[in-house]
């Protein structure tokens, strides 16, 4: 039994987190411009997206653009958001029709106009899908979605719809944009870098970390299916 079958036969983690960095680095190694590093990047979420569905992973949560990012030269950023088109129109008949439903974490408004509009098609034309739920995480920041989550029930408070003493871990998670997912078993970053950046960061308090050097447009089937294995050989005590 090879490594894959073995992965098949074991536990697969319900809820995959996924930071994926190193485009910029794998472009420079190969003294291409940094989009060239990008274009190569969505080709490995097309990818995940499909391997997350032959494995049978329910939730698959991406961090495809952050908060931060917007600091970032307008020529890259344009590039980004327009990539982020080309990938929906591209792909969506596909996760239409293997059942994958689209959500979006982060603020929408932020997004240029055909950017928003893609997203908000692929968003209601997916939203009765079961099979994967892919989460988007654009124009996102853990720091920002836990602000206004405490926003949104002090605002419920004084509107009366929420009792504060009966507010636990549970009815918080309500307020997060996972709202009705559960919290990721398995974050996998690349790139080499061992932090996560500001995703995430309520949702990730059990779940299980790993990280490699391999750069984002190199992460192929082989490289998931390493990170799986390693996951099913933790011993998870969420505490206890």
């Amino acid at each position: 039994m090879n490594l894959e079958e073995q992965v098949i036969s074991g536990l697969i983690p319900e809820h995959l987190a996924v930071i994926m960095d190193g485009n910029r680095r794998w472009a420079k190694l190969k003294n291409l411009p940094a989009k060239f590093g990008h274009k190569e990047g969505a080709q490995r979420v097309t990818d995940l997206v499909r391997n997350c569905v032959s494995l049978g992973i329910k939730y698959l949560s991406i961090y495809a653009f952050s908060t931060e990012n917007w600091r970032r030269d307008k020529k890259e950023v344009d590039y980004l958001m327009n990539l982020l088109v080309e990938f929906i129109v591209k792909e969506l008949d596909y996760l239409h029709k293997n059942d994958v439903k689209i959500t979006l974490m982060g603020n929408i408004e932020d997004l240029p106009e055909k950017t928003k509009a893609e997203v908000k098609r692929s968003i209601e034309l997916t939203k009765n899908n079961k099979t994967l739920h892919l989460n988007i995480a654009l124009s996102y920041g853990s720091r920002d979605e836990i602000i206004n989550a405490v926003k949104s029930i002090i605002n419920d408070y004084e509107n009366n719809n929420i009792n504060i003493d009966e507010l636990d871990d549970e009815k918080f998670k309500g307020y997060l944009f996972t709202e009705n997912m559960p919290d990721p078993d398995l974050l996998i970053r690349t790139s080499g870098e061992i932090r996560l950046s500001n995703f995430l960061l309520y949702q990730l308090a059990y779940t299980e970390f790993y990280f490699t050097d391999v750069l984002w447009p190199d992460f192929n089937k082989e490289e998931l299916i390493k990170a799986i294995h390693n996951f099913q050989n933790r011993k998870r005590r969420f505490g206890n």
